[in-house]
């Protein structure tokens, strides 16, 4: 054993032992809380879902493992083509995707939003590396790392807000990492808050020439009366979690789960809650991402390579963010987004882009511990 650790276990050791801590307790949740959809789908039987999502993880951690011995500066490169990939992707996905809800999010099995995190991440941090004596000029420094983030989100923006409002969100702090000008910034912020009050505006003229936007306003909406025949998932998750105390009710004893119809991935905090309660259930998966976040900034500051500092803080904050979104909506907090826990949550596409982001993450971590 201590062999195997030896040969394939490499760079930080706390964010491998958080990751097979996730990834355990994902087999236990994803068990324990797809009653519903096993139900609703395939008779009440949960085997075909369980066995499905072991394998994706065991897929996520084998791609870990490789692209920890990969050379990371070819990551600055592969974004180059990555970039123009995405786009494309996104625009087909946009036009002929699986419809769901009025978003098309869907193509070839897998969502090309999940790719385009990560290639727009890498992009990002080459560009802000090669503009680092100019990152000062707008015209100069500022707009060639601009224009592909306003491409990405605006392609994923029409099928899932939140992910592009995430992603913009990761992107302005990475410029503002890369030493942007503070005001450069703000202005930024102050034309994509126009755009979206924009496009809200355009929808209150003309209802439903923007389904989505609708989604959004309902939402909101609903969020804020708090009302329960517009917000069931909602208070349903609050059922969970008020239920679940400090001890919950133990492995697989929730109840609330077999009525939320994503306890499985969008809620499933609650459902963590319900069964393993507030102190471990809530509060210990709060504090497992923050360690891997304060982990990922400590890799960031000693590494020698502005790239793989940029990309790290990227990548890690992209992940603890999403994370942090998902328990919100979990708790109440925010409205409905629809975005997993990561290396949590069931899915396909979105497990494995996590067990990317992470693979490089270690990646990059081994310039720093030398653990070659």
């Amino acid at each position: 054993m201590q062999n195997f650790v030896d040969k394939y276990i490499k760079g930080d050791k706390i964010i491998w032992t958080i990751i097979i801590i996730l990834s355990l307790y994902s087999i236990i949740m994803a068990y324990s809380s797809s009653s519903n959809l096993a139900y609703r789908i395939a008779g009440g039987n949960v085997t075909p879902y369980l066995m499905k999502h072991v394998l994706i993880m065991v897929l996520g951690i084998l791609l870990i493992i490789y692209l920890q011995f990969f050379n990371f500066r070819y990551f600055s490169k592969l974004s180059q083509i990555g970039l123009y990939v995405s786009i494309v992707l996104l625009l087909v996905t946009l036009i002929f995707g699986v419809n769901k809800g009025n978003a098309s999010r869907w193509i070839m099995g897998f969502q090309p939003s999940d790719l385009a995190k990560i290639i727009l991440i890498l992009y990002v941090s080459r560009m802000l590396v090669f503009k680092q004596v100019v990152i000062k000029d707008f015209k100069q420094g500022l707009i060639p790392v601009l224009w592909p983030i306003a491409i990405v989100c605006a392609l994923i923006l029409p099928a899932d807000f939140s992910t592009a409002a995430i992603l913009f969100v990761v992107c302005f702090l990475m410029m503002y990492v890369g030493r942007a000008r503070i005001k450069h910034l703000i202005s930024i912020v102050g034309c994509a808050l126009c755009l979206f009050l924009f496009l809200i505006l355009i929808n209150l003229a003309f209802p439903g020439f923007l389904p989505r936007v609708d989604t959004w306003q309902k939402r909101l909406t609903s969020f804020e009366s708090g009302t329960k025949t517009e917000n069931y998932q909602a208070e349903m998750a609050k059922r969970a979690v008020a239920t679940g105390f400090l001890f919950g009710k133990g492995p697989g004893n929730g109840n609330v789960k077999n009525d939320l119809y994503s306890a499985q991935s969008d809620f499933i905090f609650a459902s963590s809650i319900e069964e393993f309660g507030s102190i471990f259930g809530g509060i210990g998966l709060v504090v497992l991402y923050l360690i891997l976040f304060f982990r990922a900034i400590k890799i960031m500051n000693n590494t020698d390579s502005k790239f793989g500092a940029y990309t790290v803080f990227g990548l890690s904050f992209l992940l603890v963010f999403q994370a942090i979104i998902n328990m919100g909506v979990g708790v109440n907090l925010f409205p409905v987004t629809g975005q997993p826990l990561p290396l949590i949550s069931m899915g396909g596409t979105s497990v494995l882009f996590t067990c990317i982001s992470l693979g490089i993450i270690l990646n990059i971590s081994r310039t720093v511990y030398k653990d070659d």
